[in-house]
């Protein structure tokens, strides 16, 4: 059995990023980032265990993806770290942040061969141009570029960890709290993506894959006196609406499912459960738009969507165009990529006897190109 753990960090929010898509969820292949880096250094340490500190809204979507133990993160790296700590019992620690996508095997090695030595073993580059801190030119071969991943003596970093000063790596907190730190040589290729330019430098990352991905959605409410239809986004002139915990959009409902379909990333219920008040009489709209910020986040473009509402009443084609540039809209695609269609049951079943209204949605979707823009 191994007496090191591997922790990777990847709770934070890319704030930095600038993009809608969070970096860890950019797709190498069709992997996200934080699985890909986390199969890469898998590989040049078996038999580790491996521990992923993750935001608390991804972790339901990124457990069917792996085997990894995957625990919440907190609302800062330290944070994170010190949440995964309290699942680790081996002697040795090894901590990396998910964004740090290119590390070599040799580097790896490096860590491994030098463990022991220090609390804190560090990757460390040289600074090759002139510094300059507070207006006074400082002796660069005094100053080094710390990198992750950084390997420790666990009890050493739980304990350095109590502080309440925030630090930006493993390293400064165990010196700070009087342990030692032991530098091996890092490497250039390892630099960390922190912002969208930054993946240019990214060259053992090989782009998404170009793959369609397609599902469908459907949904069925019936009708409620006195309240507002709402169908597709727009207004219906009718003396109903829908029995729903929400406004009770069918084909918005219908929509969603789609759309979270063709990602993979579950269903309206399992987003916006029922039984949370929050989504009492929402509009929803206000879903739909949740729905793709999330599959923007999650490193999915929406391609098309195709939708089929199924009533005997009310008549909606008055309605159709109106909707189609509504649900374009939510969706940011143009409405030449957005469809709308409208039948009847020839007054057979719930449908045919006016009893409430069906609506079938198909959507496709693919990976977020990043390689090329």
């Amino acid at each position: 059995m191994s007496d090191l753990t591997l922790i990777f960090l990847a709770a934070g929010n890319s704030s930095r990023f600038k993009i809608a898509v969070k970096k860890q969820w950019l797709r190498i292949g069709h992997d996200p980032l934080w699985l890909h880096v986390t199969n890469r250094i898998k590989e040049s340490l078996p038999g580790v265990r491996i521990l992923i500190a993750a935001h608390p809204d991804e972790i339901p979507f990124m457990r069917p993806m792996c085997d990894y133990t995957i625990i919440q993160g907190g609302a800062t790296r330290q944070q994170s770290l010190k949440n995964a700590l309290e699942h680790v019992d081996t002697p040795y620690v090894m901590v990396s942040d998910i964004a740090r996508s290119c590390i070599d095997p040799s580097l790896i090695g490096r860590l491994i061969e030098a463990k022991g030595e220090a609390d804190c073993v560090v990757p460390a580059l040289d600074v090759v141009d002139t510094v300059v801190y507070g207006g006074e030119t400082i002796e660069r071969e005094r100053v080094k570029r710390l990198q992750t991943p950084q390997l420790s003596r666990t009890d050493v970093l739980r304990r350095a960890l109590q502080s309440d000063i925030e630090y930006t790596d493993d390293s400064s907190a165990i010196v700070a709290a009087g342990g030692t730190r032991r530098f091996v040589l890092g490497d250039e290729a390892a630099a960390k993506i922190t912002h969208v330019s930054d993946l240019a430098a990214g060259e053992c990352l090989p782009p998404p894959s170009p793959a369609v991905f397609t599902g469908n959605g459907f949904d069925v409410h019936g009708f409620e006196e006195g309240k507002p239809m709402m169908l597709g986004g727009v207004r219906i002139d009718s003396p109903f609406g829908f029995k729903a915990h929400s406004d009770g959009d069918v084909a918005i409902h219908a929509l969603i499912d789609a759309l979270l379909g063709a990602a993979c990333l579950g269903d309206i219920g399992m987003l916006f459960p029922d039984t949370d008040n929050t989504y009492k009489n929402i509009d929803s709209k206000e879903l739909l738009r949740e729905c793709v910020a999330k599959l923007h986040r999650f490193g999915f473009v929406i391609l098309h969507a195709d939708v089929t509402i199924i009533a005997q009443t009310p008549k909606l084609s008055p309605y159709k165009e109106a909707m189609r540039q509504t649900l374009a809209s939510l969706m940011l695609l143009s409405p030449a990529r957005v469809n709308v269609k409208a039948t009847t049951t020839e007054h057979l079943g719930f449908v045919g006897r006016e009893e409430g209204v069906a609506v079938m949605a198909t959507a496709s979707v693919h990976y977020f190109d990043w390689k090329n823009g």
